[in-house]
């Protein structure tokens, strides 16, 4: 697990140089403070050797159970005046953004730090530099594999809080003997965003972790996908596998596009991890890893989106009918009238021609007009 403190630590009366962090560790790790009121105080630390700097960025060493090396570092004052440094050993780690760092000085080392004896201080002239030894010890409990440690030089300032500022080296330490690399993915989180158009598809967001739970550092690539139907999504590796030292764990955030909601996803996350270039002989690649877990991609808004449409159907068809009941109504409403209608005018034509019909004479002649 990462220390939630970092080496780096902002100085209020320090300004550091040291060569630039990469991401397999550096000669020189550090950070920039404010510039003190005073004179600043600048200095470097890199690998050496009896004489001096030796070119070197990183300090590699394997020691069986027992056995002891001194390596050396030197420390160069660029500062206008005599500085006293203090010198300290602690286990290595590499921070969230792949660089390397150490403990901090307060948190006692349990693993490579312990590895390591410095003295206490070192006292260095202005534009001068001190090569310093640095024994180094395996334990007799020591188990094979890899142990991240590193030296660094410090200066401590400040009066109602003390801040410390560091620059170091690198130490990657090993002891011989069967060695297992080995990896664990686990998945932290993964849920689904829906698209806000609804003939879209949406994107499932995954946070997952890989664990180095051997005992070699590993060059770790890892990806996730996303299997749904129609299709799926798959998200590209890092364009360079990250290291992970034993131990050590990396946390990625990928958003997988183009999923479509259709209840279950299944989100995969799988990783593999190869020895580094230093790795011991024999060493082994570890067994690819990984983790599931469905994610419930409920379509909301197609849902909604058919469910309008469909009370829109019903809403045309339930007014179709009403206008076609009413038009059915008004024309039986018609033909009744017309039908009425017909039957009066029927029984009024009826009454007048019995009425115009003239009623026979007595003996059975009809009387004749009368002339004017």
């Amino acid at each position: 697990m990462t220390p939630p403190r970092s080496l780096a630590v902002r100085a209020l009366t320090a300004m550091l140089v040291a060569i630039a962090p990469t991401a397999v560790g550096a000669a020189a790790f550090a950070s920039e403070a404010p510039d003190p009121p005073g004179s600043l105080v600048t200095w470097t630390v890199v690998p050496a050797d009896a004489n001096g700097p030796d070119g070197r960025r990183v300090v590699d060493l394997e020691l069986a159970p027992g056995e002891s090396a001194t390596e050396h570092i030197a420390v160069t004052n660029l500062s206008d005046e005599a500085v006293e440094f203090a010198l300290s050993a602690n286990d290595g780690f590499l921070t969230s953004g792949g660089n390397f760092d150490m403990l901090p000085s307060a948190t006692p080392p349990s693993d490579g730090g312990t590895w390591i004896s410095v003295p206490p201080a070192v006292l260095v002239a202005a534009d001068e530099t001190v090569v310093v030894p640095v024994d180094v010890t395996a334990p007799e409990e020591a188990l094979p594999g890899d142990h991240p440690a590193g030296v660094a030089a410090s200066i401590v300032s400040g009066t109602e809080v003390a801040f410390e500022a560091r620059v170091g080296v690198r130490f990657n330490l090993r002891a011989p003997g069967a060695v297992v690399a080995s990896l664990r993915t686990e998945i932290i989180d993964a849920g689904y965003e829906p698209s806000p158009n609804p003939f879209a598809p949406g994107a499932v967001v995954v946070r997952y972790a890989v664990v180095n739970d051997g005992v070699l550092g590993l060059d770790v690539s890892a990806r996730a996908r996303a299997d749904g139907w129609p299709g799926g999504a798959r998200s590209e590796s890092p364009a360079d596998p990250e290291e992970v030292l034993p131990g050590g764990r990396i946390e990625r955030v990928v958003r997988l596009t183009g999923v479509w909601a259709v209840g279950a996803v299944q989100v995969v996350v799988d990783a593999s991890g190869a020895v580094r270039p230093n790795a011991p002989e024999g060493a082994s690649a570890a067994e690819p890893s990984f983790a599931t877990q469905t994610v419930v991609a409920v379509p909301w808004a197609q849902l909604a989106t058919l469910l309008t449409a469909a009370l829109l159907v019903v809403a045309f068809v339930v007014v179709r009918r009403r206008r076609r009941a009413a038009l059915e109504r008004m024309l039986e409403q018609a033909r009744r009238e017309g039908a009425d209608r017909a039957r009066r005018e029927a029984g009024a034509q009826t009454g007048a021609a019995t009425s115009a019909q003239a009623s026979p004479a007595p003996g059975g002649r009809v009387p004749a007009e009368r002339g004017a």
